[in-house]
């Protein structure tokens, strides 16, 4: 990623080997903590409500139970899923219903009659607008909790070895995009003459092949990666068929279209264009690939904005062609730092206004990504909480960062880049005579040679042609520094693109703050209606374990009745010999204000025309007594008001 793009000689033997030895363990080390560190994808989507709320406690069992979320979502058949305390499904199975209405994104689905009392847990699973698997569960009880064998799935959807091998394809995707765009860029603006050299050939093919074996396998695992999470799964055709009708899948074949025409593209500019010698007609065909080639490469680059976080939030029109222009000003700098780093290191021809070009176009793409970079930041985190808060904030600032260092190092690069010179081989009448040469030039003086000979002659010629001007660029001091500053920059970009991908997977930091704020807000009570909470507690004797449940209604300050039951641990009403409320607002110093209900049957208790000062986070303690000594005091803090 160097903006001040540096020029150097290439290197001896040993060291290609050394730095792409270097890579390897970093590219290795950086999918380590891909995969070890950011977990399952996290969603632009969240759960933000639930009727009934995760842990009530309901008199009679709903008719149906419904989820809200954050933004719009894909569901199918067995998205939401309600089971009984034994675990057999008590919804109807059906599809679930959608209830959204305005900007309230919900869905519901209907329940069986005559369900009986227990603990019922829902589990759903869905796929957010930008293309990420989202998954979750919560409980309800209908009467009194009870215990459940149901045995929920240990790992978020998104994750597992399914997962894990699709994100490593996610990865290697960004990795071949930079590579086939930002090479194919470096040679017709910056190298024209690099068109026929072998060594950028195969960067450009092996990141067109990259890119298109990484889709291939995204699209494969979508449908295992989104459900069930099992590799045998990625050879459904019923399944790879509900891929390819989503959104994501849509954009992974556009991408496949795509990369046949790059395939074609390729084949000029590495055959056509390379053999082309008339400036004139070079010159046209130049343009001409360049306006194809940038048609190709912002229409991939769409590919990821129209199935990913710009496709959805807030102003998704601006940020779609804002995302395209992002990830373009990324391959043209970081895939013209790889071109530059192997024209470095394996080819001698490329001279120092090749690297001044690249810098210049380097220069550009960083104002690009600064302005694209920007809006971005605002649109996906929005505040400063949410910058520092949240896993989402928290990358962006390493990848600013990064890009902090890898600019620093681009300043070495250009100091480097002002001493570089050309250096000419020296004239036959000067330089130090070499034998090789000697003896090439004396095995090739008869006339009558035949053609093999002739050409295994060409051959010695060229390689001996080439040694000399690496003795000659390999003893330049400043070129050695340029290779380095070039080297560095290579590994910082590396990990760079590894976090850039980690971004695109986690959940934007405006989005978790919101849905933790809608959260919030559903499950607290409407001001005016009741408050209810329930709480365990085991005063350590026998038959002492059981559930509190308290019902307060009104829930506002002013006069409220009370409703207190007990359940013990079999799920059954519990009498007990003693049972007292306090009431304490501890942020105005407020109580304990005492409550003493009246016993109203078996297990439950009642008072009236209670008073309650004023509105606050109040906290409420229980006394349970189960027999002469066995006594405990629980307490939980409630919104009222």
């Amino acid at each position: 990623m160097s903006a001040t793009a540096p020029y150097a000689g290439p290197s001896p033997t040993r060291r290609p080997v050394a730095a792409a030895a270097l890579l390897a363990a970093l590219v290795s080390l950086v999918f380590g903590l891909l995969l070890a560190g950011a977990g399952p994808a996290s969603a632009h989507a969240a759960l933000t409500g639930s009727d009934p709320r995760d842990g009530a406690v309901v008199d009679t069992a709903p008719k149906e139970v419904t989820l809200s979320f954050s933004e719009a979502i894909a569901v199918g058949d067995d998205s939401i899923r309600v089971l009984d305390p034994s675990g057999k499904r008590a919804d109807t199975e059906a599809e679930p219903r959608d209830l959204s209405e305005g900007g309230t994104v919900r869905y519901g689905v209907a329940l069986h009659s005559g369900l009986p009392d227990g603990t019922y847990t829902v589990a759903w699973q869905a796929i957010s607008a930008d293309s990420h698997p989202i998954s979750g569960a919560f409980t309800f009880s209908v009467g009194a909790p009870s215990e459940t064998t149901v045995a929920l799935p240990s790992q978020e959807a998104g994750g597992g070895p399914v997962g894990g091998v699709y994100d490593i394809a996610r990865y290697a995707a960004y990795g071949g995009f930079v590579l086939l765009v930002g090479g194919s860029a470096f040679v017709l603006v910056c190298w024209q003459r690099g068109a026929t050299a072998l060594p950028m050939q195969r960067l450009v093919v092996r990141g067109w092949l990259t890119l298109t074996a990484a889709t291939l396998v995204m699209l494969l695992l979508r449908h295992p990666y989104t459900g069930s999470g099992k590799f045998a799964d990625a050879f459904d055709l019923a399944g790879l068929q509900s891929a390819l009708d989503t959104e994501p899948g849509a954009a992974l074949v556009s991408r496949l279209l795509l990369l046949g025409a790059a395939a074609l593209f390729i084949a000029v500019l590495f055959g056509t264009y390379a053999r082309r010698e008339d400036e004139r007609e070079k010159k046209d065909l130049t343009f001409g690939l360049a306006v194809g080639g940038g048609v190709i490469a912002a229409g991939i680059a769409a590919t990821w904005a129209m199935s990913e976080h710009a496709s959805t939030g807030i102003q998704p029109s601006i940020a779609m062609p804002v995302d395209v222009l992002h990830l373009l000003a990324v391959a043209a700098w970081l895939g013209g730092l790889a071109s530059l780093l192997v024209a470095l290191y394996r080819t001698p021809d490329i001279g120092s206004a090749a690297v001044r070009r690249f810098s210049t176009v380097a220069f550009g793409s960083v104002v690009v990504l600064a302005a694209t970079g920007i809006y971005q930041s605002w649109r996906q985190v929005g505040s400063w909480s949410a910058l520092t808060g949240t896993r989402y904030g928290q990358l962006l600032i390493l990848k600013v960062a990064l890009i902090a260092v890898l600019l620093a190092v681009a300043w070495f690069s250009r100091r480097w880049t002002g001493l570089l010179t050309d250096p000419a081989v020296a004239s036959s009448g000067t330089e130090e005579a070499d034998p090789v040469t000697e003896v090439t030039e004396q095995e090739d003086a008869p006339a009558d040679v035949d053609p093999e000979r002739a050409a295994q002659l060409a051959r010695q010629r060229a390689a001996v042609t080439a040694t000399k001007k690496k003795r000659i660029r390999d003893a330049d001091p400043e070129r050695s520094g340029l290779r380095r500053s070039v080297l560095t920059e290579a590994v910082v970009a590396v990990v760079l693109l590894a976090v850039t991908t980690m971004l695109t997977s986690t959940e934007p930091g405006r989005t978790e703050e919101e849905a933790a704020g809608a959260a919030t807000a559903a499950t607290a009570p409407a001001a005016g209606g009741p408050v209810s909470l329930s709480m365990p507690f085991d005063t350590g004797g026998q038959n002492g374990k059981g559930t509190v449940r308290i019902d307060i209604n009104p829930g506002c300050s002013g006069s409220y009745n009370l409703h207190v039951w007990i359940d013990g641990s079999d799920g059954k009403p519990m009498d007990v010999p003693e049972l007292k409320l306090a009431l304490t607002l501890e942020s105005k110093d407020i109580g304990p204000l005492p409550v003493v209900p009246d016993r109203l049957a078996e297990g439950h208790w009642w008072a009236s025309g209670m008073q309650i000062p004023m509105a606050g986070d109040w906290k409420i303690d229980v006394t349970v007594r189960t027999s002469d000594i066995d006594q405990v005091t629980i307490d939980k803090n409630v919104k009222i008001g």
